[in-house]
């Protein structure tokens, strides 16, 4: 569901809602079908800085808008909502699946597996509209995978911003298994829709 802001963040600590970047563990976001590798670590920071692209940005390879994120944590979380800055022009990404606490996930998994929760997204270039989770099963969260299958007509997904709020556990994860990704996936490896069958808050 999105909705809009109830209040204004000169009166409110914005920033300190969707602190949850403090812990993501950067180094090892890993995107499928990012045409600038390590181009994701970009959108993860701080809420004021949601709409600075000077730290470059999220794309997708042209004529694929499809993108898939790996992020890990440094502690469990539970997660309240989801904020997505993406681009003009049709490449902002129109739907979000989630998963949790699954590893390795590649896109033909993303296609057909049952996400935790799926929403239809609005063009949100202000950042101006969070998503809320079903906050039940965003509970003890130590890896979240974000699945982008399409945007709104573009060559190209452009995501400038992703937020997170909620809040973290004392769980710290102190080891971290590697996740290795194809950065750049093989064109026959990654299926196209018809092959498989296809499968916020108002800031002001």
């Amino acid at each position: 569901m999105a909705c809009l802001h109830d209040h204004s963040c000169e009166d409110h600590n914005c920033a300190a809602d969707w602190s949850l970047y403090n812990h993501v563990d950067v180094p090892k976001v890993v995107a499928l079908n990012e045409s600038v590798p390590g181009s994701v670590k970009s959108v993860f920071k701080p809420w004021e800085q949601r709409l600075d692209t000077s730290g470059g940005f999220l794309e997708s390879n042209e004529g694929d808008p499809e993108l898939l994120i790996f992020i890990p944590f440094t502690s469990d979380v539970k997660i309240k909502s989801i904020s997505v800055v993406g681009g003009a022009d049709g490449t902002s990404p129109s739907r979000m699946r989630a998963f949790i606490n699954r590893e390795g996930i590649d896109f033909s998994d993303a296609q057909n597996m049952q996400p935790v929760q799926e929403w239809e997204l609005a063009e949100n270039l202000q950042g101006a509209l969070e998503y809320q989770t079903r906050y039940s099963r965003f509970q003890g969260v130590a890896n979240l995978t974000l699945h982008f299958p399409d945007n709104f007509g573009g060559d190209t997904t452009k995501i400038y911003y992703i937020g997170l709020r909620g809040e973290a556990t004392q769980n710290k994860r102190d080891v971290v298994a590697t996740i290795v990704y194809e950065v750049m996936p093989n064109p026959s490896d990654h299926k196209t829709k018809s092959e498989t069958g296809g499968g916020f808050s108002h800031v002001e």
